[in-house]
């Protein structure tokens, strides 16, 4: 497994975004805080009234001061209840808000990283920072972030009734403040990397996962269960392990956090007993620092043991934030509107390209479509086939070379200009969940009912697709009816042709039918493209017999290139791979010669 990862948001990088995105909502932030400071004033002004209580009881005051507190009490409680709600409802909105803007932007990002860089780190940390760690964020949104800015709050409004009452009891309870600090100082520093280590760790146990559950059937063909099941078993423990780190060190904190409670409220109440002998304080007046030094227990506790989630989360969303702030690729920055291309010829000019940086699996590469016409690619695998495919639809950018449309480059072209004129079908097609008009749909918006059933019937699929229950309302994709892999590649086709490209290439689409049906695909891939400039990665060769011209790689580059006949009547590569096709498939289809 590849040790590269994509890039982590440093602690500036991420505090910059957040700030970014609050101030793009400075009036729901204001509101927030407005509300907030309420909420913690009414949480303090009973304590604050208790404390008078007592003093107006030593006094001897008459028994109805208490209904005149009694009614204080009543009105803080009512104010304070409805301003916390409204505040944690108000914190809740503005962070998933937020988060749904950053999910998106991570989204769109995952879907467009170049493919070496997938390749490289991964799918299972591209997917675990869309899913996992927006997980792990929205459950602090919820939950960590709320209870937090109240406790802050709190605690900030607590010590300046403290310091109001008496500004040595004000001091008293500050006392605590350098023992909470020194304990976040000291968990802080060792508690971040672990967090860190901890959603790398899970990010590699989601790739290990994910490797063995879609090759299951290879893992399963060459008995590899329990090589895959050890090294599932090593990526939990790992996860396990540190996680158990990461909990034992949160308990030492705790530890930490308890001293400086009681050193606090013992400070309190010796200053409160010295102030009373004195003269110089009251009873209520001590009451009151005592009661609200002890209503901050739970706060700062709560306060405190959250930067445990505030801490996991943080980790989450700097992968979050590495992840929106990639740079885009060059070959797919935003390009200004300018001149179509001159006609729907594809041309791909010394192309070079490496997954790793170091070896170039693609190497001088050019390759001429004229308009219409359509070229196949063979060659064994590896040879650089499925790449030139991708650079050529404009997946991969190449690190030298070019590709021009009509006389126009294609990075020169602008994304709605890309897909009008280049589409692609790959081998490995995907059913979108949902209605199979729908997922038809996804080429063209608006195409109608008709134009549908024409694209189905062009590709051979109208027949099957009338005989389900519910016709093209039927629910495919996960959950929903089960396609067969030549019907998912039907309606692949279906697709490509409702969406009607100039330039239209094909990565060894009709190779999952197997034998029987592949003729039927062949023929569908044929009148989806008919007419198009089509690039073909051919895995069944009667593909490249059809092909106006036949591109052999190897090793990444070009070796032989001609028509059909020509390949064949030579005795090169291209005739010893026809041979060999022809006599492996002679009892199942006849070759076209």
């Amino acid at each position: 497994m590849s040790n590269a990862i994509l890039p982590v948001a440093t602690g500036r990088e991420t505090v910059g975004w957040l700030r970014r995105e609050m101030r793009h909502r400075a009036g729901a932030v204001l509101l927030t805080l407005v509300v907030g400071v309420i909420a913690a004033a009414a949480a303090v002004l009973p304590v604050y009234v208790l404390g008078v209580l007592v003093d107006r009881i030593v006094d001897g005051s008459p028994p109805s001061v208490i209904g005149v507190i009694a009614i204080v009490l009543t009105v803080a409680a009512i104010v304070g209840g409805l301003a916390n709600g409204l505040s944690t409802y108000l914190i809740g909105r503005l962070g998933a808000i937020a988060l749904a803007d950053a999910r998106e932007a991570g989204v769109e990002r995952a879907l467009t990283l170049p493919t070496a860089v997938v390749e490289r780190v991964g799918r299972g940390d591209v997917l675990s920072r869309v899913s996992t760690d927006v997980a792990t964020i929205g459950k602090a949104v919820s939950d960590v972030i709320p209870t937090m800015f109240s406790s802050i709050l709190l605690a900030g409004i607590s010590l300046a009734a403290m310091a109001g009452l008496d500004w040595r009891l004000g001091i008293a309870g500050a006392v605590a403040i350098p023992l909470y600090v020194l304990a976040l100082r000291w968990y802080l520093p060792r508690s971040a990397p672990r967090y860190a280590e901890e959603r790398r760790a899970i990010a590699e146990r989601s790739q290990v996962l994910m490797e063995s559950m879609i090759g299951a059937p290879t893992v399963h063909a060459y008995d590899l269960h329990t090589t895959h099941q050890d090294a599932i078993a090593a990526a939990s423990a790992r996860v396990r392990d540190i996680s158990l780190a990461v909990f034992t060190l949160f308990t030492r904190f705790v530890r930490r956090i308890n001293r400086a409670e009681f050193i606090g409220l013992a400070v309190i109440l010796v200053t409160g007993f010295w102030l009373v002998k004195t003269g110089d304080g009251t009873v209520g007046q001590t009451t009151a620092a005592a009661l609200l030094f002890h209503r901050l227990f739970s706060p700062i506790s709560e306060l405190l043991f959250t930067f445990d989630e505030a801490q996991d989360a943080g980790a989450s969303l700097a992968r979050l934030v590495g992840l929106v702030g990639m740079p885009d690729d060059p070959g797919r920055s935003a390009a200004v509107p300018g001149r179509e291309p001159e006609d729907t010829s594809l041309e791909l000019a010394d192309l070079h390209f490496s997954y790793d940086g170091d070896h170039d699996v693609v190497r001088g590469v050019d390759v001429r479509v004229e308009p219409g016409n359509r070229v196949a690619l063979v060659g064994a695998t590896g040879a650089g086939k499925s790449t030139v495919a991708g650079i050529a639809s404009g997946a991969i950018t190449p690190r030298t070379g070019t590709v021009r449309i009509g006389g126009v480059e294609v990075s020169d072209l602008t994304p709605e200009q890309r897909r009008r004129h280049v589409a692609t079908v790959s081998q490995e097609v995907h059913v979108f969940a949902g209605r199979l008009v729908d997922d038809l749909r996804l080429a063209k918006a608006d195409a109608t009912d008709d134009e549908v059933r024409d694209a189905l019937r062009a590709v051979g699929a109208e027949e099957w697709v009338a005989a389900l229950d519910d016709g093209l309302d039927t629910v495919v994709g996960e959950g929903g009816h089960e396609l067969t892999s030549a019907q998912a590649q039907q309606l692949a086709l279906a697709r490509l042709s409702l969406a009607d490209p100039t330039v239209a290439v094909l990565d060894e689409a009709t190779a999952e039918a197997g034998s029987q049906g592949a003729r039927d695909l062949e023929r569908a891939a044929a009148a989806a493209t008919a007419g198009r400039t089509t690039l073909v990665i051919a895995h069944r060769l009667t593909q490249a017999a059809s092909a106006d011209r036949v591109i052999v790689m190897a090793h990444g580059r070009v070796v032989e290139e001609g028509s059909h006949h020509d390949l064949v009547a030579a005795g090169g590569r291209y005739a010893h791979l026809w041979r060999a096709w022809a006599a492996d498939h002679s009892h199942r289809e006849r070759p076209e010669t």
